[in-house]
C-alpha cells in the first residue's frame, strides 16, 4: 500500500515546482528577446521547459522531474560545447542548474511515492546530498587560480642572450629605475627563498589623503640613502631610507584641480655626473620663457636637484639638500607650462607623469582633457628644458613638427597629440623615445591636422638635443577608440639568435598587442600585419580600411568577442550580457563608435595603460599586466547631446563619462560593459601579470591578477579571496634575483612572484589598495635592501590613505 506523502512534503515540492516555474519563465523572456535579436535559442528553450518542469512537479507529476532531468542533461551538453572544461565560462552555466537539482531529488519521494530506487527517501537524500557536496567542492575551486598558463617544464632552458640598453644601479634614479624604461634592479638581497621573510620596515604618512576617485600613483626615488617621493597634490617629501624619516617637505601650494590630481613621480638631477646633452650656457642652450633668464648659470647650492611638475602646470627645481626652490630655475625655481598654449581653461591642461631628466635636460608632456571642445583645447607639445635654467632647448609638437623652438605666432598648435606618460631614453644612439597619444576628441576623426594624424597614437624618436624627429612608428592608424600609447618604451639588447643582439624597443598598448622594433630604425623586429577592420556607421567619417596587428609578438587579451564569451555570475546576468551584446552595435576590433551604442573591447583603460613593461635581463623576460573589460560608447547628436549637457550639470554629475566634444557634431557617452551586479561582461580573468620570452616570442607563463576580496556585486566587498583575476593599473618591477613586486590589483596587497614559475611566493596586505608601481633600493649605509610602494587607495575603492610603505628582511 502506498503512502500519502505529508503536508510539509507536499508544500515542499509545490515550493520546488513554483521556484523551477519562476525562474524558467525569467529565462523564457529573457531568452525570447535574445532570440528576437539573433542569439542563442538555449535560453527559450530551456526556459520553456524549465518552467513546464515547474508546472508538473508543482502538480506532482512524475513526468515533470523526467523534464528537468531532461532539461539538466541538454544544459550540461550546451555547457560543455560552449565552454569546454574551463572553470569560468562553466560556473554560471551550470551553477543554478546544478544547485536545482538538489530540491528536485528530494522531491521525488514525493512525486514518485512507494517507487522502488527513487522512491524511496534514504535513495534520493543520498544523491541529493551528494549533488550539494558536488556544488560545495566546485565553489572551494573558485579559491584557486584558473586560466593559468605555466611554463612548460619540458621546454629546454635557454640562457639569457640579451643586454640591458644601459647599466643599472642599486639606487632608484629615475621613474623607471633607468633611462631605458625596464623597471629593474641590480639587487639580488631578497631572493625567491627567503622573501617570505619580508616584513614592514618603516611607514610614512604624507597627510595628503587623495580624494575618491583619485589616488597617489607615485613611484619614489631613492639616490644616496634618500627617498623622494610626491602626493597627489604636488607636495614633495625627502625621507631617511632607513627609516622613513622626513628629511624635508616642500609644499608647491598647487591648485589641485578637479580632473586628474596626482604625481605619478619626481625626478633627479646631478651636476657632478650628468652628461651635458647639450651646452651648459643657458644662452646658447636655448630660449628663455622667464624674463631675464638667459644670462644666468645654475646656482651651486643646488647641484643635486629634484624636478617637479604640480597639478596646476608649473616645473620645479628644488634643492635635493634642503627642498628649497633652486632659484636661478625659471623664475625663482618655476617654469610656467601653460606659456605659449593659448589655454582657455587651466583644468584642460596638466602633467600627470614624473618629469624625465635625462643628462642635462628635464622632458615635459602633458594631459589634455581632450573631449570638451575641440579647436580650443591646448597643445600636447612635448619641451626640452635645461635642467640648471628652466630655459626651453627644444620643443616638439605633432601639429607643426617643424617648429622646435618658440611658435612663430605665439602658440603651439591647438589640439595636437600629447605625450601624458613617460619616455625613454637611449645615451648611445642620443634618441628619446615618446609614447603618444591619440588626436582630440577621440572619438570622432573628421577634419583633423594632418600632421597630427600622422603622429598620433605612435612610438616618435626624436634627436635628445635638438628635438628633430628622427622616425614614427604609429600603433593604430586614425585613432577612433582613445587609445593613447601610454606605456614606457622599454628599450632592450634582445638575442638575434646569431650570438649577437639588436637595439629593441618594446612597445606595450592597450590593444593588448605589443611591437617589437628596432629602435634605430623604428621597423618592426617581429612580423606586424595590416589587417582589415570594421568601417563606419555614420556620415563622413572614413576609418583606415586597416590596422597595424603584431602577429610576431603575443596578443594579451584584446581580440574580438562572440556571444559565447559573455559572462555573469549567474545564469540570469549571463543572459543579461548576452542580451546587451547583441544589441550593441559591433563587428569586433576597432568597431567605430555609433549612435547606437558601441562596445569597444579593449576599452580606454587596455590593454596594457601607464603601467608599462618591465624586462628582465637574466631571463631575458617582458613583464606585462593588464586589463580586460569592455566599454560602451555612443555618438549623441550635437542637439541632444547639448540638451544632456544643459540637464546633467554639463555633463559631470557623479556617475557620468561624458564628453561633450563641442565644435563637433556629436557629444560622445561612455560606461562600462558590465551586467547588472556591476561585474564585467566578458570571461574572466580581467587583468592577468604575464611572462613573455624574448628569445622565442612565446608565453613562459600568466596569471589572474588580485581576488575580489575588497570588491564584489553591486560594489558590494565580499571578503573572500578568490583569485578571479581583477583589472591591474600600475606597472610591475623586476630584480635581479629572480623576483616580480606588483602592487597594482584591486585588493589591498603587495605580492612577489618567481620569475620563473610565475608562482605567488609572498604578499603582504596593505591598509588601503595600491595604484602605484613598486621600487628598490640597497642602503648605502646599511647595505640592506629596501622594497616601498605607495598605497593611497586602489582603482574603483572608496578606501583612501597616504602611505609610503618600505618592506625589508628581518635585521
Amino acid at each position: 500500500m502506498t503512502r500519502e506523502p505529508s503536508g510539509p512534503a507536499r508544500k515542499a515540492v509545490a515550493l520546488a515546482g513554483i521556484v523551477l516555474f519562476a525562474i524558467g519563465l525569467v529565462l523564457a523572456i529573457g531568452g525570447a528577446r535574445l532570440a528576437m535579436l539573433g542569439g542563442s535559442l538555449y535560453y527559450v528553450i530551456a526556459g520553456v521547459v524549465l518552467a513546464l518542469s515547474g508546472i508538473l512537479i508543482f502538480q506532482r507529476r512524475p513526468s515533470g522531474a523526467v523534464l528537468f532531468f531532461a532539461y539538466f542533461i541538454a544544459t550540461l551538453i550546451w555547457a560543455l560545447t560552449e565552454a569546454g572544461l574551463a572553470y569560468w565560462p562553466l560556473m554560471p552555466r551550470l551553477g543554478i542548474p546544478l544547485v536545482l537539482c538538489v530540491p528536485v531529488l528530494l522531491s521525488l519521494p514525493t512525486i514518485f511515492p512507494g517507487r522502488a530506487g527513487i522512491g524511496r527517501p534514504a535513495v534520493t537524500r543520498t544523491l541529493a546530498g551528494a549533488t550539494a557536496v558536488f556544488c560545495v567542492v566546485l565553489i572551494g575551486f573558485a579559491f584557486q587560480p584558473h586560466g593559468m598558463i605555466t611554463p612548460d617544464d619540458d621546454a629546454p632552458a635557454a640562457e639569457a642572450g640579451g643586454n640591458l640598453a644601459q647599466p643599472q644601479w642599486d639606487e632608484w634614479r629615475s621613474y623607471a629605475q633607468s633611462p631605458t624604461g625596464v623597471r629593474y634592479s641590480p639587487a639580488n638581497q631578497i631572493t625567491p627563498d627567503n622573501v617570505d621573510a619580508l616584513e614592514v620596515a618603516w611607514t610614512f604618512r604624507t597627510g595628503d589623503v587623495p580624494q575618491f576617485p583619485y589616488a597617489d600613483q607615485a613611484t619614489p626615488l631613492e639616490v644616496g640613502g634618500v627617498v623622494y617621493t610626491c602626493t597627489p597634490s604636488s607636495q614633495v617629501f625627502a625621507l631617511d631610507a632607513d627609516s622613513g624619516e622626513p628629511i624635508w617637505h616642500h609644499d608647491p601650494e598647487s591648485r589641485t584641480i578637479s580632473t586628474h590630481p596626482r604625481c605619478r613621480g619626481v625626478g633627479y638631477f646631478d651636476a657632478d655626473t650628468a652628461d651635458n646633452l647639450v651646452p651648459r650656457d643657458a644662452a646658447a642652450a636655448g630660449v628663455s620663457m622667464t624674463p631675464a633668464i638667459d644670462e644666468r648659470l645654475a646656482d651651486a647650492s643646488c647641484t643635486q636637484r629634484i624636478l617637479l611638475t604640480t597639478n596646476d602646470a608649473r616645473l620645479q627645481a628644488i634643492d635635493a639638500s634642503t627642498g628649497e626652490l633652486c632659484e636661478t630655475f625659471g623664475d625663482r625655481g618655476t617654469v610656467d607650462l601653460q606659456l605659449h598654449l593659448d589655454n582657455p581653461e587651466p583644468d584642460w591642461y596638466t602633467a600627470t607623469s614624473a618629469p624625465a631628466v635625462f643628462g642635462n635636460l628635464v622632458i615635459v608632456g602633458g594631459w589634455v582633457s581632450d573631449g570638451i571642445h575641440r579647436g580650443a583645447e591646448p597643445s600636447g607639445v612635448v619641451r626640452a628644458f635645461n635642467v640648471e635654467t628652466g630655459a626651453l632647448v627644444w620643443a616638439w609638437d605633432a601639429g607643426d613638427p617643424d617648429t622646435h623652438g618658440l611658435p612663430e605666432d605665439g602658440e603651439y598648435t591647438h589640439d595636437s597629440p600629447n605625450m601624458w606618460s613617460h619616455p625613454s631614453f637611449d645615451e648611445k644612439l642620443g634618441l628619446l623615445y615618446m609614447p603618444v597619444g591619440g588626436t582630440i576628441p577621440d572619438y570622432w576623426g573628421v577634419g583633423r591636422n594632418p600632421e597630427s594624424e600622422k603622429r598620433a597614437t605612435s612610438v616618435v624618436a626624436v634627436d635628445i638635443a635638438t628635438g628633430h624627429e628622427r622616425w614614427v612608428f604609429q600603433t593604430v592608424h586614425h585613432d577612433l577608440w582613445d587609445y593613447d600609447v601610454s606605456p614606457t618604451p622599454a628599450l632592450y639588447d634582445i638575442p638575434d639568435g646569431e650570438g649577437g643582439t639588436i637595439p629593441a624597443l618594446a612597445q606595450a598598448t592597450k590593444m593588448g598587442e605589443i611591437f617589437l622594433l628596432d629602435r634605430r630604425t623604428g621597423k618592426p623586429i617581429t612580423e606586424v600585419e595590416e589587417v582589415p577592420v570594421p568601417q563606419t556607421a555614420v556620415p563622413d567619417e572614413h576609418p583606415s580600411p586597416t590596422q597595424p596587428v603584431s602577429t610576431g609578438m603575443p596578443r594579451i587579451g584584446g581580440g574580438s568577442l562572440s556571444e559565447t564569451d559573455m559572462w555573469g555570475m549567474t545564469l540570469f546576468d549571463q543572459l543579461a550580457c548576452r542580451i546587451k551584446f547583441n544589441e550593441l552595435h559591433y563587428k569586433g576590433s576597432y568597431t567605430p563608435t555609433s549612435t547606437q551604442q558601441t562596445l569597444h573591447y579593449p576599452g580606454v583603460l587596455g590593454g596594457m595603460n601607464w603601467g608599462g613593461v618591465s624586462i628582465n635581463p637574466t631571463k631575458d623576460y617582458l613583464l606585462v599586466n593588464d586589463i580586460r573589460i569592455g566599454q560602451l560608447v555612443e555618438f549623441l547628436p550635437r542637439e541632444e547631446a547639448d540638451a544632456f549637457e544643459a540637464t546633467h550639470s554639463g555633463g559631470q554629475e557623479e556617475g557620468l563619462d561624458y564628453m561633450p566634444a563641442r565644435n563637433t557634431p556629436y557629444g560622445i557617452n561612455r560606461e562600462r560593459f558590465v551586467s547588472p551586479l556591476g561585474v564585467p561582461c566578458n570571461t574572466p580573468p580581467f587583468g592577468t601579470l604575464t611572462a613573455i620570452d624574448l628569445k622565442t616570442r612565446k608565453i613562459v607563463w600568466q596569471r589572474p591578477m588580485g581576488t575580489v576580496e575588497e570588491t564584489g556585486p553591486l560594489g558590494l566587498r565580499t571578503g573572500l579571496p578568490i583569485p578571479l583575476g581583477m583589472p591591474t593599473l600600475g606597472g610591475s618591477m623586476t630584480t635581479q634575483s629572480g623576483l616580480v613586486f606588483y602592487a597594482g590589483t584591486l585588493d589591498f596587497y603587495l605580492r612577489a612572484f618567481d620569475i620563473d614559475t610565475g608562482k605567488e611566493v609572498w604578499k603582504a596586505p596593505l591598509p588601503v589598495g595600491a595604484q602605484a608601481t613598486p621600487m628598490t633600493y640597497t642602503s648605502p649605509e646599511t647595505s640592506r635592501q629596501y622594497v616601498v610602494v605607495s598605497a593611497s587607495g586602489a582603482s574603483g575603492s572608496a578606501e583612501v590613505g597616504d602611505y609610503v610603505i618600505a618592506y625589508a628582511l628581518p635585521e
